[in-house]
């Protein structure tokens, strides 16, 4: 995982705990995407960090996951996972796990996050680095006056944004938040994505709401972002593409979180 640009490190707490939860959902959204949603000890991880995940599928084998849910004292967890490319393990996640399967969570870690004295943020989220994002709206909701908040999710087709019923019912409850969605290509792919079709709903963003390009692209459109709060995850190239034009374009180094997978 790549980290913000200090040399500090991730803060982590509890390295040496480890948590036991319960698969109590799965939930495969895409061909190469599913939504896990389990119960089991209360994990505290801060809104933001990510956790280290062992599965029965890969008992020896380590995952970091982002959880999309802040923590919760009854121990409900989420998380949202995505198929990395010649990857077996992601790719037996997304495929094979099932309801009732143990999983072992264990050392939070992480410096995303949204500053207490932020009044304008920015988040940047590619692909499931949407997760982290969603834990930390749902947390600033808590506040008694959260920021105002922009949230811009990116995919490289219009079905990739697995999410947009969600977000698109976040966006109309809660009304400091603004939603912006950001495809590479406008059109989605001719072979057809059985999973897609089976969980269609007429809920989301139309295709005239549709930012095309990518989010570096779309960050230049709206430069400066000189004095807002900015969170970005996913891809690593994606992130640092797109942090790399926040700073050309006037962002100061020091308002950016980031970290890429």
């Amino acid at each position: 995982m790549t980290l913000g640009p200090d040399d500090t490190g991730p803060i982590r707490i509890g390295d040496t705990a480890e948590w036991t939860a319960t698969v109590v959902g799965a939930h495969r959204l895409r061909e190469d995407l599913a939504v896990v949603r389990l119960i089991g000890e209360f994990v505290p991880f801060a809104p933001g960090q990510s956790v280290e995940v062992r599965t029965p599928q890969h008992p020896n084998m380590v995952r970091r996951l982002y959880p999309a849910l802040p923590p919760s004292l009854d121990g409900k967890l989420e998380f949202h996972i995505r198929t990395v490319p010649g990857g077996w393990c992601s790719g037996s996640l997304v495929s094979d796990t099932r309801t009732g399967d143990e999983w072992r969570i264990s050392a939070p870690a992480g410096w995303l996050a949204v500053d207490e004295a932020a009044t304008e943020v920015v988040m940047l989220a590619d692909s499931v680095g949407l997760a982290p994002m969603r834990a930390l709206l749902l947390d600033l909701s808590r506040r008694e006056t959260p920021p105002r908040t922009h949230l811009f999710v990116a995919g490289r087709y219009p079905r990739d944004l697995y999410a947009d019923d969600m977000l698109h019912l976040m966006a109309n409850e809660l009304p400091w938040l603004t939603v912006l969605p950001v495809v590479l290509d406008e059109d989605n792919p001719d072979w057809t994505d059985h999973w897609y079709e089976a969980c269609r709903v007429d809920i989301g963003f139309e295709p005239e709401e549709l930012l095309p390009g990518t989010l570096a692209e779309i960050v230049t459109r709206f430069a400066p972002l000189d004095h807002q709060h900015i969170v970005v995850c996913g891809n690593t190239a994606a992130v640092h593409s797109a942090v790399e034009r926040l700073v050309a374009t006037g962002t100061a180094p020091e308002a950016i979180r980031y970290e890429g997978f």
